[in-house]
């Protein structure tokens, strides 16, 4: 929020070149490239629901309130006053805000209420201006929506839990579900001795007489873990299964899930995530005995996008604030905003920035149409792991370029940058890190060619358009040809070239012709370099700002 009057004239001092204070905003009308994007990949209506939440989303008042609920991380209250054991994390009013401004909107249930329908694109677009108000409360949103694809597999369950994960509504309380209208859902997948190999999970299910199962062990890692429920992952006499694993037992009781600690992360510091144990925990059987694994990947696959598009919501939010600030600020005579090797910098980030919203957008498309279109459905195979693979590679060193465009005074926690560095490798590491993306890419190529073929076709809609691009398809099918130990060698160049070269084939089709060429030229060029602000000679520098904010 914009302070009032604050005294510019100081005892030794008046405060002068400074770049104007903030203000309320449209996330949506100013945001060209989202607007496009929505018009060529979503119905209507998504661009209609979304406004405003844009509107509100760009109110001023929210960084403070994001601010805050950073300021003042969750706490764990492990027992009450007397005694009693609670296993509660307490928020501040700040994240509770926050999590209203989600819910109440209905964005953790739009893809199921309009599935197939443009649901995922009006999902995605909103987490990408959700973030933008503040990366870490997004989780238990991310999670609460992907959860429902798990649901399914129970009607029983779907039909106890489904209404309250689609309730437009927020409920914090630690009641049992019966008495809450809205309900929050986590994951909690790896442990200690095995991380990312699940397969090595030692958490024990034993089965009941009446169907359900109670667990007994830990896991390293449990985001939001005041949500409602958690899916988790335990070895049963059929192997790995999933379950759903309730805050409270059907009797009303609290259920069996200690909270040992809270992580003390190096961002996401708004977001609680916890050390858990399950001491004899309730729990109810989800999908088939012994593959719970593929059974809890359909939500893996729905957090895998969202890490995706969180990336680019942070690289917006960064390059408007480095945008805001050198337009504002002179140095060596000039507008920071004027000078040549700043202007460069600017325009690679909003390179950057429009590229991974385009690649966000298709594969929200590819999900909506997955049900009735086999080429959709093999595209949204493979583009989750492209897409998060490459924007949360890009994110860190984006988020440090454009720290660097405010100076010190980016570097400093009143500056959304600081934060915004420290959440960067976040999605990188949750829901799979950088490897597994990669090996994913290498399993789908193996088990599922078929999605290899039609990202083929994807690309081959842009061939003609620029060479650099043609050179770089070209390149890439000889790549593809080799063989599977060279291939899965191979595997971070591979999976970085198929998402750039996706992203350059969807700016070329539909972004003017200043964003595509020169994005194929400063990407798939002779002259490509990972730092940002090397582009060609020749770049339309006017035309792509002028882009950034009407």
């Amino acid at each position: 929020m914009a302070d009032h009057a604050a005294r510019t004239h100081l005892a030794t001092h008046d405060v002068t070149n400074q770049p104007a204070l903030g203000g309320d905003r449209d996330l949506l009308e100013e945001d060209t490239a989202l607007r496009e994007a929505l018009a060529r990949e979503a119905p209507d209506w998504v661009a209609t629901r979304l406004a405003p939440l844009a509107r509100e989303a760009g109110r001023d008042t929210w960084q403070t309130i994001a601010d805050e609920a950073n300021r003042h991380p969750p706490e764990l209250h492990l027992f009450d006053r007397h005694g009693r054991r609670l296993d509660e994390v307490h928020y501040t009013e700040a994240y509770h805000r926050l999590m209203h401004l989600a819910c109440d909107g209905g964005w953790q249930a739009v893809a199921w209420e309009q599935e197939g329908e443009g649901g995922h694109q009006a999902h995605v677009a909103a987490l990408y201006l959700l973030t933008q108000v503040e990366p870490g409360f997004c989780c238990p949103i991310t999670m609460t929506h992907a959860a429902y694809p798990v649901l399914r597999h129970d009607s029983a369950v779907l039909e106890t839990w489904g209404p309250r994960l689609l309730a437009h509504d927020y409920d914090p309380r630690a009641l049992p579900a019966n008495n809450k209208r809205a309900a929050t859902f986590g994951m909690a997948m790896t442990e200690k001795q095995g991380g990312s190999d699940v397969r090595r999970n030692t958490t024990q299910a034993t089965r009941q007489p009446d169907g359900s199962a109670r667990l007994t062990g830990h896991k390293w890692f449990c985001s939001a873990p005041m949500s409602d429920a958690f899916l988790t992952l335990a070895q049963d006499d059929a192997g790995i299964g999933c379950f759903l694993v309730p805050r409270f037992r059907p009797d009303g009781e609290r259920n069996g899930i200690q909270l040992q600690r809270l992580k003390d992360k190096c961002g996401n510091r708004a977001n609680a995530s916890a050390e858990i144990e399950y001491a004899d925990a309730w729990a109810h059987p989800i999908g088939e005995p012994g593959r719970g694994v593929a059974t809890i990947l359909e939500m893996v696959q729905q957090t895998r996008l969202d890490a995706a598009t969180a990336p680019a919501g942070m690289m917006r939010q960064a390059t408007l604030e480095a945008w805001r600030h050198v337009q504002g600020r002179k140095a060596f005579g000039k507008r920071l905003a004027d000078q040549p090797l700043m202007r460069r910098v600017i325009a690679d980030l909003a390179l950057e920035t429009e590229a991974s919203l385009a690649l966000c957008l298709r594969t929200a498309r590819a999900f909506d149409g997955a049900a009735r279109d086999p080429h959709e459905h093999a595209l949204a195979r493979l583009l989750p792991a492209l897409a998060k693979f490459w924007h949360n590679k890009r994110g860190p060193t984006f988020m440090a370029e454009a720290m660097e465009c405010l100076g010190g005074i980016g570097y400093v926690e009143e500056a959304p940058l600081a934060r915004l560095y420290r959440e960067a490798p976040v999605n990188s590491i949750w829901e799979g890190s950088g490897n597994v993306m990669c090996l994913d890419v290498m399993r789908v190529m193996t088990r599922h060619p078929e999605s290899i073929a039609a990202l083929r076709q994807e690309l081959a809609l842009a061939r003609g358009a620029h060479p650099d691009f043609d050179r770089a398809f070209e390149a890439l099918e000889r790549r593809l040809k080799a063989t599977p130990d060279v291939l899965e060698a191979q595997a971070r160049w591979l999976t970085q070239r198929l998402a750039q070269c996706l992203q350059a084939a969807l700016l070329l089709r539909h972004a003017p012709a200043a964003i595509g060429e020169t994005f194929c030229a400063a990407r798939l060029g002779e002259e490509t370099s990972p730092l940002f602000g090397v582009l060609p000679s020749h770049a339309p520098l006017d035309a792509i700002l002028e882009r950034i904010m009407p």
